[in-house]
């Protein structure tokens, strides 16, 4: 029974990755384009933790964490460079 809710759980998952890369592809501003990029992350966190239980082994915990910090970086650089242009300020040497 746990099995069956588990996959269920992953092609529930699986659909709303495929919505949110419409919005993302889609979506009339950067920020909700950010913002998809950012859910998206979460939402393969969550499949590989789904998949993980699954398939009842702890392998996958570096995968978790590295998809996070990713994301989490990859978010923090969308927002500076909506904000001032650019990613990676450089100071104009004389």
């Amino acid at each position: 029974m746990i099995q069956f809710i588990l996959f269920l759980s992953l092609c529930f998952l699986t659909f709303s990755i495929l919505v949110t890369i419409f919005r993302l592809i889609k979506g009339p501003t950067a920020p909700e384009r950010v913002q998809a990029l950012d859910v998206i992350g979460i939402y393969l966190i969550a499949g590989v933790a789904i998949y993980s239980v699954l398939i009842r082994s702890t392998a996958f915990f570096e995968v978790i964490l590295l998809i996070g910090i990713l994301s989490f970086i990859g978010t923090i650089a969308f927002a500076r460079f909506i904000e001032r242009g650019v990613v990676i300020e450089r100071k104009q040497s004389d």
